[in-house]
Order: C-alpha cells, then structure tokens, then sequence
C-alpha cells in the first residue's frame, strides 16, 4: 500500500461487497471439485476473514468465494505441504497467529489455536523446509519469531525471537525496522528476513532440529538507502535470489552462497517505465518453478512485471509489463502448475486470473475473476 502499515492499522478501510464468479454455487456453499484457493483479506464491513475457491485448472473456471475461517485480518495466509493446515496472520497492534485445520471436503477451516507474534502488525508468515517450523515477521515492531508445528498442527510456544535495530534513510516509513518478509533458504540452513525499515536483507543462522535463529557472520545484505527491502524469491535451484524492493520500486539480483550465508549483488530493474511519475509501490516478488522468470507487482502503475532469467548469471531481461485489471496489486500467486498466475488486486476487490505462457512467460487474462472485498493474499493447496 502506499501508506504506512501504521497508518493502515489506524484506519481499517470499508470495503465492497462480494460478486458472483464462473461457477453457480448456493451463497456460502462450497463447490465440489477444483483446488482449493485460500484468499486473506484485511477484514472490515465486508469481508470477514479468510475465503477459499475452487479452480479448475483443465478448464480455467473458478467457483463463487465462501468463507473458510471467520478470523481478523488474514492479510498473509500459507496452506501445509500436508494440505491439511493453514495459518494466518492477524495483522493487528497486538499480533498473533492462527492455525486451522482443513476440513476434508469442504475446505472450511476449523480453528486450531492462536499464537501472539509479540510484536503488532505481523505481515508474512512461512514455513521451514521441513514443515516443522513457522516463522513470522511483525511490520510495526520490526521483529522476528518462530514456532513448533505441533503434530496436530497447531503452533507451540516459541523457540526464537529477534527484535531488530536501527532505522534507515526517509523518516517518514524509516524511522524504525520493519520486518516485511521471512524464509528459510534452500538447504534449511540459513533462514533471511527482509527489512524495509533498515534497508537490510538479514541472514540468520537455522538450527531446523531446534527451531533457533543466531545472526550469520555477516549479519545481513545491506541495500541502496531508502529502497525499502519488501520480498525476496529464490530460484528453485538455489543460486540466486530475487529481491522487490518496495520504496524504490525495484527488483535486484542476487547470488547466494548457500555455504556462507552471503548474498551479492549482481543486478537492479525498474517495475515501472522511466516516464511513469505517479505514486507507485512495489508489493509481490515470484519465481517461476522452471526457475526461467521472476514476476514483481507494483501498485500504483497497476503491474506485474515479467522478467526473464539467465541461469547463467542470474541477470534479468525485461519481457512485459502486464496491467493486472484492478487496482492495488498487492499479492499474487503462481498456481502449482505454473500455467495461472492469481493477481489480487486490493482496492478493486478484484482477483484477476492470467494464464502463463512457458515459453515467453508472458500473461494473457483468462476472463475469470474471483470478486472478494479487500484481497490481500492468495495461497493455493499444495
């Protein structure tokens, strides 16, 4: 958004109410057949919570949107590799996450337990290679935790916690940290959270048997001032590392070590065209499963980004700029087959579904579009 978190928090917007989609469905009815879609919201007089549809992914078509979980501001939302947990963030002043249990055959969820983040505005949730482990990264108080997965799924009490210091360069979104994202690297060794109040990219050492993060020598990849570090994507190989950074409406390349714990820069692209003036934001970053292109959102310009990848060096090849249809694009998400790309689009309450082509990587809109009051995160059954 292009405000503050902060700012969001102290004034939740209203939000439009829910449409109908490609597949006929009774109101709050689940539709049988289709993988299942999770879908976060920031709750309000229209949304209450977390949504699920059915996608079709022979056909394209969608089912209409029921509500899975009654739960507060699910504004990041991940599914088990089991398929049968989903977690949730409550991004609120006093942070907490919240484990569900999928119920077989409707997809509905059922609460299992609520852990507080201890910090406010938790932003983005993952899992540990193993699925043992969930870690959790609070905007407002700029921290880091992590938690058990319990057998049943729920999330015990926590194994690790870190606050970050300092500040950045703009006074104005930088006058303290702000963990925006966090996952563990190919390998499970190292764990990296990115920190748009610090300009900083840290590295974490990961004891997976524990569940315990301790700093790495160095500590942390420092980016340009001001950039606002936001979200970070790995090929699936490993090697490199796709960073959006929010402020300065960039993707950077870089390469990882996974021996060291070190990253290098190797390359920084525009999201937007140079002529572009508008207020813009840089929001998602996606790595495709052939490990060929990288896809960024910016909101404001209103765009998903694609970008072809060299294996060799890393280095990216601007192939489009595809408007996603709506306004605010947040999030989105790759469907488990690479061939659909789900763009949530905030203020316009709008879902856009795109098909991907494997060769170009270009996006080309289905016609679907799921209609859900604030969208703010997509998370597909594995």
């Amino acid at each position: 958004m292009k405000t503050s978190r902060r700012t969001f928090l102290a004034a939740l917007p209203a939000c439009a109410g829910l449409g109908l989609l490609a597949w006929a469905a009774a109101p709050g009815t689940p539709a049988a057949g289709g993988r299942l879609v999770y879908l976060g919201t920031y709750t309000g007089p229209h949304s209450e919570g977390i949504y699920a549809v059915r996608f079709n992914e022979a056909t394209g078509a969608v089912s209409e949107p029921f509500l899975a979980a009654a739960t507060p501001n699910p504004s990041f939302v991940i599914v088990h590799p089991n398929r049968k947990f989903v977690y949730a963030v409550d991004e609120s002043r006093k942070g907490s996450v919240h484990s569900f249990a999928v119920e077989a055959g409707t997809g509905k969820l059922k609460a299992l337990n609520v852990v507080p983040t201890r910090g406010n505005g938790p932003c983005y949730i993952s899992l540990d290679r193993s699925g043992r482990f969930l870690m959790a990264a609070n905007y407002g108080s700029g921290s880091v935790i992590v938690y058990p997965v319990k057998a049943d799924g729920s999330l015990g009490e926590a194994t690790s916690f870190d606050q970050h210091q300092g500040k950045g360069a703009d006074p104005s979104r930088q006058e303290g940290p702000h963990a925006h994202w966090i996952e563990a690297a190919p390998g499970n060794k190292f764990v990296l959270s990115a920190d748009l109040g610090l300009d900083k990219v840290l590295v974490y050492r990961f004891d997976d048997s524990k569940g315990t993060l301790t700093p790495n020598a160095p500590p942390a990849w420092d980016g340009p001032p001001g950039a606002g570090p936001r979200h970070f994507a790995f090929t699936p190989n490993g090697r490199f590392g796709y960073l959006a950074s929010e402020m300065a409406h960039t993707v950077t390349a870089l390469a990882w070590n996974g021996k060291t714990g070190t990253l290098t820069s190797l390359q920084t692209m525009q999201l937007v065209p140079d002529d572009f003036q508008q207020e813009n934001t840089a929001a998602e970053i996606a790595v495709s499963r052939s490990g060929r292109f990288v896809y960024a959102s910016d909101r404001g310009h209103e765009s998903i980004s694609v970008f072809s990848i060299s294996p060799v060096t890393g280095h990216m090849t601007l192939v489009e700029r595809a408007n996603t249809g709506g306004k605010e694009p947040r999030n989105f998400a790759l469907d488990p087959t690479g061939r659909y790309l789900f763009a949530a689009n905030q203020n316009s309450d709008s879902i856009v579904i795109f098909r991907v082509d494997p060769a170009s990587g270009k996006l080309t809109p289905t016609g679907a579009k799921i209609t859900v009051a604030s969208p703010v995160c997509v998370a597909f059954m594995p």
